[in-house]
């Protein structure tokens, strides 16, 4: 059998990082005066920054919007973000298998991984500023036996993987629209997901 390795979105999927980077970007507001809907702008989480950010700039404030935000981001969003509910559990379910955990998510990693060091979360690789089909070229490179994400373009990502993808509707995609986007197997959350290894295993198995 092939080592198990699994991957992992962060944030909604790991992460609840809702309340510090809504605090990120009202702290944007406030030093570029340019105002930002915090709890919608949170409300779609999964997307690269810059997506979001040109709702809000000019497309020639764009760059610069996405330099500041990511300057306060360290400051103003990592300490308020909170491990979703059976992240640790589930992290703990993929090394009690001997398996190891990768993270790729559309963030910077080196914001990334100021979310996982600070939560205590053992994860054992980081890819990072990676979305949809991009984040197939790292779980192809980590040897990914499955993917786990709250998104449908994370489904996007494990199909172009040739690999299972895993969704908790946790994040903005309805249940309903991750097995749309492909998803083989659709939990509440990730409370489930330790009880579910063994199938999503055979499920990789029989890709």
């Amino acid at each position: 059998m092939p080592p198990l390795i699994v991957g992992f979105d962060l944030d909604m999927t790991l992460v609840d990082s809702r309340p510090g980077i809504a605090a990120a970007y009202r702290a944007l507001t406030a030093r570029t005066g340019v105002p930002v809907d915090a709890d919608a702008a949170v409300s779609r989480l999964g997307p690269p920054l810059r997506v979001e950010i040109a709702r809000w700039f000019p497309p020639e404030q764009v760059d610069s919007a996405v330099e500041a935000f990511r300057e306060l981001y360290p400051a103003y969003a990592v300490t308020p973000t909170l491990p979703m509910p059976g992240a640790v559990e589930a992290i703990e379910a993929v090394h009690a298998h001997g398996g190891r955990v990768v993270v790729v998510t559309s963030k910077l990693g080196r914001l990334a991984r100021l979310h996982l060091d600070h939560l205590g979360l053992a994860v054992d690789e980081l890819a990072g500023d990676l979305f949809a089909e991009g984040k197939a070229t790292a779980l192809r490179a980590h040897g990914a036996t499955l993917y786990v994400g709250d998104h449908t373009a994370d489904m996007v990502a494990a199909e172009a993987a040739g690999v299972p993808g895993v969704a908790v509707a946790t994040g903005p995609c309805s249940a309903e629209e991750l097995r749309s986007a492909g998803a083989s197997l659709v939990l509440t959350d990730l409370t489930g997901f330790p009880a579910a290894l063994t199938t999503m295993i055979r499920l990789a198995l029989e890709q």
